[in-house]
């Protein structure tokens, strides 16, 4: 074999053991990519439990899908830790976007309350007398003043409208803070699901109180 050959061996042989050593030595090293372990979801409950002076109604009732501004328009878990950032818990998201999932368990809530005949999307089939037009406002964890729990805010603006006129009837914002017990995220999630609960249990019963009087008033004697 002659020092030509021989060298080219060697090439080959170094190149071919290379190839093998360096994912062994970089995983010596820590430094190949560890799998990221997939996202945990979370969804919320709808309010099954309302006080005893909510009215039976016999009209019907539209939503619209809530507004939100574009920090809370996402399935991610918003969170503030300081005064004028946002930022969103990791490994963690909600099952639908914020405000989609918002909407559906209002819905849901209305449906529960087993006060009122029907209630649904706005401009579907569903031939409505009023109109409620929702906008989510808070929607985070909040670290309060350097807290180690964290506390969480819900708040929605509500706006009930008169159809066909659709004229503003009347408007409320509804707010509700709840602590967390420790900063565990199944403790902030059950948190979230007691500040929504709360917050829907009062857009509700502020909804068919404000709405009842009004038409009473226009159906003929």
């Amino acid at each position: 074999m002659s020092q030509q050959d021989k060298a080219t061996i060697s090439r080959r042989g170094l190149i071919a053991g290379t190839g093998t050593l360096l994912p062994l030595a970089l995983a010596g090293c820590g430094v190949l990519p560890k799998p990221m372990p997939p996202e945990q979801l979370y969804r919320l409950s709808p309010k099954s439990t309302f006080d005893d002076d909510i009215p039976a109604v016999g009209w019907q009732l539209g939503l619209e899908p809530p507004l939100a501004p574009a920090g809370l328009n996402s399935a991610r878990i918003a969170v503030l830790r300081g005064e004028l950032t946002m930022d969103y818990y990791s490994g963690a998201k909600w099952v639908d976007t914020a405000p989609s999932m918002v909407y559906r368990l209002l819905i849901e809530s209305f449906e529960n309350s087993g006060k009122i005949v029907g209630v649904g999307r706005s401009g579907a089939s569903l031939r409505t007398d009023f109109e409620l037009r929702t906008e989510l406002r808070e929607f985070q964890a909040e670290y309060i003043d350097g807290a180690s729990n964290p506390s969480v805010r819900v708040r929605i603006n509500c706006k009930l409208i008169k159809k066909p006129q659709r004229i503003i009837l009347a408007s409320e914002a509804f707010e509700s803070l709840k602590e967390s017990p420790d900063n565990r995220i199944e403790s902030i999630v059950k948190t979230f699901d007691l500040a929504l609960g709360s917050t829907m249990k009062r857009i509700v019963g502020w909804t068919l109180k404000s709405a009842v009087g009004l038409h009473s008033a226009r159906r003929p004697a």
